[in-house]
């Protein structure tokens, strides 16, 4: 059931911090329930907000605009509830009023758009879709990535993964992917001749990690308390320095129409995919992408096979779930497989199939 009261909102993006070892975000995020009383336009704002304050992530988005006053160096105070040296509640919560009132003009712009963190470590969930999707079609892959932000994840072909007891991709990568596998089902291996040829990626509103400054707000959403992914956003920001992702800035639906408007050379799998985005699209952009991809579905072929992987959150559950589906022409085409569940920002993968 969708969560469209504030405070109930608050408390379930708190505890889900709290859950993935981030309590000093969690801290940051119950502080909003005072800064929507506050006398400041950020507070109106927020105690105004129109539509599902979880789905829209606005939490969260408050959450980077604060991060962002520290990584900048503008303002230090939040250091030493991010270091966890301050925990009470009651500190926190008047300490984040003052920075609001403080800085309100600056911060309220920060509620304009979701979060864009195209976290890394979700790629070894994309990437055990792609081995599932090479084990069943031909193992030479296109890919294209929707609601890429800054390519994070168009950059998947230059990381080293250790899925379980596969490893593939470029040894001696500064991206090292490994997250704890669990389940029973065994980890995909890469077959005979697996490569990906290509991968690009669209966004409505792309990030240039070759940018300081734009690198620097992609940071501001990843959690502070979270070192490990803060390790991931410098690795990516390297790779893109030595080779930027392929990005375009483009409507999802536009893309779509365009990458399956392209010839698709025989002998490769064309794929379509994206992680934690597709919630942010509205309903009528999320069922064109689907009518024209089953249709562009109903024309693949053995020598043409089309393929559609995801990793999305389950509204129901809020569990991540990776989900593929594959048209070559077989019975069983365009069905939908539940693959695995995995962790938020990819620290383990419980792999489903077997």
């Amino acid at each position: 059931m969708a969560i469209e009261e504030f405070n109930e909102a608050l408390d379930w993006q708190a505890t889900h911090a709290d859950e993935n070892n981030a309590p000093c975000t969690a801290r940051i995020v119950r502080a909003l329930a005072k800064v929507r009383d506050s006398d400041t336009a950020t507070g109106r704002r927020i105690a105004n907000w129109e539509g599902l304050t979880l789905k829209d992530a606005m939490p969260l988005r408050m959450a980077g605009g604060l991060h962002h006053l520290l990584l900048s160096g503008q303002d230090d105070r939040l250091a030493r509830v991010y270091s966890g040296q301050i925990t009470d509640q009651g500190l926190i919560d008047a300490l984040v009023c003052e920075l609001v009132e403080t800085y309100d003009t600056q911060l309220l712009p920060w509620l304009d758009g979701p979060p864009q963190t195209n976290e890394a470590g979700r790629a070894a969930s994309i990437m055990g879709g792609l081995l599932w999707v090479a084990q069943r079609a031909i193992p030479k892959l296109e890919l294209f990535e929707l609601g890429a932000s800054a390519g994070v994840l168009t950059m998947l072909e230059r990381y080293r993964f250790h899925l379980g007891e596969t490893a593939v991709g470029p040894l001696g990568s500064p991206m090292q992917i490994e997250p704890a596998w669990r389940g029973e089902g065994a980890p995909p291996a890469p077959p005979e001749n697996f490569q990906i040829l290509s991968v690009r990626g669209c966004d409505v509103g792309p990030i240039d990690l070759a940018d300081p400054d734009s690198a620097l707000r992609l940071k501001s959403y990843v959690w502070p308390d979270a070192p490990g992914r803060m390790a991931r956003i410098d690795a990516a920001i390297a790779l893109a320095s030595a080779k930027p992702p392929e990005l375009v800035k483009q409507d999802a639906g536009e893309f779509v129409t365009a990458m399956l408007a392209e010839p698709q050379t025989e002998g490769v799998t064309r794929v379509m995919f994206h992680s934690i985005m597709w919630q942010y699209m509205p309903a009528s952009t999320q069922e064109a992408i689907t009518a024209e991809f089953e249709a562009a579905g109903a024309e693949a072929t053995e020598e043409r096979p089309l393929a559609w992987v995801s990793l999305e959150t389950d509204p129901a559950t809020f569990r991540h779930e990776l989900k593929v589906r594959l048209w070559n022409g077989s019975a069983e085409d365009g069905t939908t497989h539940l693959l695995s569940h995995a962790h938020p920002h990819g620290a383990w993968v419980e792999w489903l199939d077997g």
